[in-house]
């Protein structure tokens, strides 16, 4: 796997306990607010109607399973600053919703899932390749496409085990599909005047940049699972 140009690397700094409480009570906010939300919102109220459609189409749905989020496939993409590289992606990636408890959130997230991602690169300019695999831990979509990130478990570089790495996708093969990475073109952070690369949340990445040119990739969108009745960010289940 390829180091950002540029970028010294150092030691991920550890986000405390508090920081992922507070983003989870701030999603439990928004929730509970959605809950409460006027019955008979105005038809130009674009929150409402997004609110609105989602329920539609769930009530289309009732009493039938309802497909799981997904995204497969594998493709070679064109990577603009690499561009006689062979940079190639496979990827399984389903949905599991409440099915990682951490310690302060016991119910795990609803875009929980599970998965394997695998990259394969051919280094053009020394004829080195370099294989990884990482399992998927997030994944979250939007009609065609998705995000989705996952903790390396295989490497040539020991370093790099239990990194987490963000991906999106776009549906299609060649001349339609698109695959994104969170290295090289993002991620990056200033932290005491030094230039970084920091820790990846889950489901970070950027947009799907990188034309697939061979193969392809297919995402199966979901919309996002009801929270459990007893959910609640700091309190064990």
């Amino acid at each position: 796997m390829q180091h950002k140009p540029g970028v010294e690397r150092y030691p991920f700094r550890r986000r405390t306990v508090t920081g992922v409480v507070g983003a989870a009570t701030a999603f439990a906010v928004l929730c509970g607010l959605s809950s409460a939300a006027s019955a008979s919102p105005s038809p130009s109220d674009p929150v409402s109607n997004a609110k609105a459609e989602a329920g539609a189409g769930a009530g289309a749905g009732a009493g039938k399973a309802q497909p799981s989020a997904r995204v497969s496939g594998q493709g070679r993409i064109f990577f603009a600053y690499a561009p006689d590289d062979d940079i190639r992606f496979s990827v399984e990636a389903t949905a599991a919703p409440f099915s990682r408890p951490l310690d302060q959130l016991p119910k795990g997230m609803p875009t929980d899932a599970r998965g394997t991602v695998t990259i394969y690169h051919w280094k053009a300019a020394n004829n080195d390749t370099r294989r990884g695999e990482a399992a998927v831990d997030c994944l979250v979509t939007a009609g065609d496409t998705a995000t989705l990130s996952a903790v390396v478990t295989k490497s040539v570089d020991p370093r790099e085990i239990g990194k987490r790495m963000g991906f999106s996708v776009k549906t299609g093969g060649p001349g339609k599909g698109r695959f994104g990475f969170d290295w090289a073109v993002s991620n990056v952070d200033v932290v005491d005047g030094k230039t970084v690369a920091p820790r990846v949340g889950t489901c970070m990445a950027p947009a799907p940049f990188a034309p697939v040119v061979k193969g392809g990739f297919n995402v199966t969108h979901a919309e996002l699972p009801p929270l459990p009745a007893d959910w609640q960010p700091g309190r064990n289940g």
